[in-house]
């Protein structure tokens, strides 16, 4: 496909880990995000984005195929995508664009590229498996779902904001370069080709540690979570389990205020990041005609419910925050509320950039409902999954204002997100709801096999066995990493 030069440029920026109720243009108070919030007040803040799973590598590369986790078969971090479903960056390229990568995708497998036809700073882990060979120092254990990413949270240095800081040097010197080499071909009177740019970050995800000078600007201002769920028998099923295992049965309110402070703290120091991208783009007048996308990979609960980290469906966790601004394309300054997957950004994004749909994508543009304003043939729906290894199959739905919850073998949950946002009022088998209920999980259902997903994991998990050892055995280059070294994570 031969490319245009009316096609737009495109910036998508994609973070990890952040709650979308955690920034300025989402309704928070407190936190510093200008220039999250300039971006929002000058394009369109999505308010209903649900990720396809609210852990790393399923939903990556469910945003990058299109395709939910359970037909990418890709459901835990150590899972990895078929080479041969094509991706965005391969849509794109099919475009004619040339598109790259800086920094964060959590794809694991020799496919590192994934579409993509360069890339600037990998990621931290290894190329071939998990993230188990990586030593984080002081804050060894901090950056999974355990107990003591509270414990040694606070006032410190977190890696993955070196890791970003490298991300956005590269990207910045990147297009400084470009627009020097767009002020000279247009000297010569030469047609510019459109850029793609994507930059992955790591932040705000844990470990819940900042720099001294972002802790201090919420040290003394954050206030406890505003849901509290003690623990106790009256706990569904898995969260009981989940917050036993996890190791946050009870957590001190020093841990809480300590966690949360530096989240915040993260969320801004990433506003900064983003901010230094947005100002180059601008300076070298690239922001025109250009379509900027942020958006995350999944939330974070903040102590939300009790509970941290994701992996779980939680609003908190299972939201994310996704703004686009396209000058002249897209409205100012708009708001939608609609329901809608992250799937459906990885089509709206192809839509706008004129690349073909990926054949098997269960994403929807949202470009004609944004520039119409008619809502009315949108399907307010969205679907997200947490399968692993250890015999969990759940998966939710979100339809117009209910969201049903199901975990195979164990009670579901149902919520009606509109007369209870916060998700306190479990209608599940009141007979009232029943008809709602039911028609809920046969949509859950449908194509879905919770008994045929664990049989399958079980297989990939001997699979994965196999390469981890070789790789440990064998040590194969990584093409595209980062290197982690101990010293960058520490506490003050």
């Amino acid at each position: 496909m031969t490319q245009s030069v009316n096609q737009p440029n495109l910036l998508y920026i994609h973070s990890d880990q952040h709650a979308a109720a955690v920034a300025g243009c989402y309704g928070d108070q407190l936190v510093h995000t200008p220039n999250l919030d300039q971006l929002a007040a000058e394009g369109i803040v999505l308010d209903n984005v649900y990720c396809p799973s609210p852990i790393c590598t399923p939903s990556r590369m469910s945003m990058f195929s299109g395709r939910f986790p359970y037909e990418n078969q890709v459901w835990t971090n150590y899972h990895t995508l078929d080479s041969g479903i094509p991706t965005l960056a391969h849509a794109m390229g099919a475009a004619g664009y040339q598109p790259i990568l800086f920094g964060r995708m959590h794809s694991i497998g020799p496919d590192q590229l994934r579409g993509y036809t360069e890339r600037y700073v990998g990621d931290h882990c290894s190329n071939y498996t998990e993230s188990s060979d990586i030593d984080h120092g002081e804050l060894q254990g901090t950056q999974g779902p355990k107990r003591i990413s509270l414990i040694k949270s606070g006032a410190g240095q977190n890696a993955y904001q070196v890791h970003d800081e490298d991300v956005v040097e590269e990207t910045v010197a990147y297009i400084n370069k470009l627009g020097q080499e767009r002020r000279e071909l247009s000297q010569a009177r030469k047609p510019l080709t459109p850029f793609c740019l994507t930059v992955g970050l790591m932040l705000p995800h844990q470990p819940f540690v900042a720099r001294k000078e972002d802790y201090q600007l919420y040290q003394g201002q954050i206030k406890l979570p505003k849901i509290r769920q003690p623990f106790s028998d009256q706990l569904h099923p898995f969260i009981y389990s989940w917050r036993k295992e996890t190791g946050i049965v009870s957590v001190t309110e020093a841990e809480i205020l300590r966690a949360r402070t530096a989240y915040w703290a993260l969320v801004t120091r990433m506003d900064k990041l983003i901010g230094q991208i947005l100002d180059v783009l601008r300076k070298n007048n690239l922001d025109q005609n250009t379509l900027i996308i942020y958006m995350s990979d999944h939330g974070e609960q903040v102590g939300e419910h009790d509970l941290w980290w994701k992996q779980t469906f939680y609003e908190h966790s299972v939201k994310v925050p996704a703004i686009l601004c396209w000058p002249g394309q897209l409205p100012k300054g708009k708001r939608f509320n609609q329901v809608i997957s992250s799937l459906d950004l990885n089509a709206t994004l192809l839509d706008a950039l004129s690349a073909p749909p990926l054949p098997n994508s269960r994403g929807r543009s949202l470009l004609p409902l944004i520039q119409s304003g008619q809502t009315a043939n949108w399907q307010n729906v969205a679907f997200s999954e947490f399968c692993t290894h250890d015999n969990h199959q759940h998966r939710m739905i979100r339809q117009d204002e209910w969201k049903l919850n199901y975990y195979h073998g164990q009670p579901v949950q149902l919520f009606n997100l509109v007369n209870d946002p916060d998700e306190l009022n479990d209608l599940a088998d009141q007979t009232q709801y029943a008809d709602i209920q039911r028609q809920l999980i046969d949509r859950i259902l449908d194509g879905w096999e919770p008994n045929q997903i664990a049989e399958i994991i079980k297989r990939k998990r001997a699979d994965y066995n196999i390469i981890s050892n070789w790789a440990k055995k064998t040590k194969p280059t990584d093409h595209y990493r980062w290197q982690l070294r101990p010293e960058m994570d520490y506490l003050d």
